[in-house]
């Protein structure tokens, strides 16, 4: 037990038989649960979580028959987190990557009842950018955008740092079978937190580095997981600012869109016709082409201001 509250924790594993041990090793006394769910691992990750439950009672074994996604493995773990009535459940990878010293970092917050979630943020560390690769630290930050557009939570970065930890109240609201299960979970559940107004903290922890392998192929994962985001930013704009409580910030946002595609079409095929066909441009229609692009944008800002606005007024903006 923390502070009078009931900790568990979430610890998702897909073949990581060579390090799941110092994993579970690391994760602190005064947790009181520690759900470990095997992804359909083809090595002796299980084995070895089995190995452990006799030397430590407080650890339950869920293993799932094929390899259903990351997402999955961790709600499967909130499920019987809240079953057993914990108060706040975090989520430590098998990968042995999440420092233990860091959690109360995590849990303090929640505990004060300054927030419902907080997650790790590793790129306040400047090791961290520098050991990145190019490409990757690219990747990651056009998801930092992408998210902070679809959840509405523009504050924080660093949305695929699966280090984490929960409220009971956040999960007993949230539809857990509704959450994407694969490597897009976490940009998923941060829409589904703004839309019922929990409040979401950035909390700064170095990245830990080891001999863990990212199974991540990034290239396709960034193409599906904008994608998710794409869709998940119409979800929210329906939810939240149609259905739970009108804002006018939905037009902004849909005629934005509109006019921005619109003149955008128009501008591109005033090029094509110019250097491409080689045929002569109206001037007229260029210039309402990039009028009608003009207004789409100052619409679309003023639209991501208001998202802003509205953030701060709800006190989802937590340090």
């Amino acid at each position: 037990m923390y502070k009078r509250n009931k900790i568990g924790v979430v610890v998702p594993a897909y073949n990581e038989e060579a390090l799941i041990g110092e994993t579970l090793s690391g994760i602190p006394d005064y947790v009181d649960r520690i759900y470990v769910v095997d992804d359909g691992s083809k090595d002796r990750t299980s084995e070895i979580v089995r190995e452990f439950i006799k030397k430590d009672p407080r650890i339950t074994l869920i293993q799932h028959e094929k390899n259903e996604g990351v997402g999955k493995s961790i709600i499967d773990g909130y499920k019987i987190a809240l079953k057993e009535g914990m108060d706040i459940v975090a989520v430590m990878a098998g990968d042995n990557q999440m420092d233990p010293k860091y959690l109360p970092d995590l849990l303090d917050p929640i505990v004060e009842g300054k927030a419902d979630y907080t997650k790790g943020n590793r790129l306040l560390g400047p090791e961290y950018v520098r050991n990145m690769p190019k490409f990757r630290y690219l990747g990651n930050m056009i998801l930092t955008f992408l998210t902070k557009i679809a959840s509405g939570y523009w504050h924080l970065m660093d949305p695929q740092n699966g280090y984490t930890a929960i409220s009971r109240r956040a999960l007993e609201r949230i539809d857990l079978d509704s959450i994407y299960y694969w490597y897009g979970y976490p940009n998923d559940l941060l829409v589904k937190l703004n839309v019922y107004g929990f409040r979401v903290l950035d909390v700064p922890i170095p990245a830990k580095y080891g001999k863990e392998k990212s199974k991540i192929k990034y290239t396709k994962y960034v193409v599906k997981v904008s994608w998710l985001l794409l869709k998940d930013f119409f979800w929210r704009l329906k939810e939240k600012y149609l259905l739970y409580n009108f804002h006018p910030l939905v037009f902004f946002y849909i005629f934005g869109i509109v006019f921005l595609l619109v003149g955008g079409f128009g501008v591109l095929f005033a090029f094509y016709q110019k250097f491409v066909l080689h045929h002569a441009v109206l001037f007229y229609y260029l210039t309402l082409s990039l009028l009608v692009f003009a207004i789409g944008l100052v619409m679309f800002l003023f639209a991501m201001l208001f998202d802003m606005e509205e953030e701060r007024w709800n006190g989802f903006y937590t340090r």
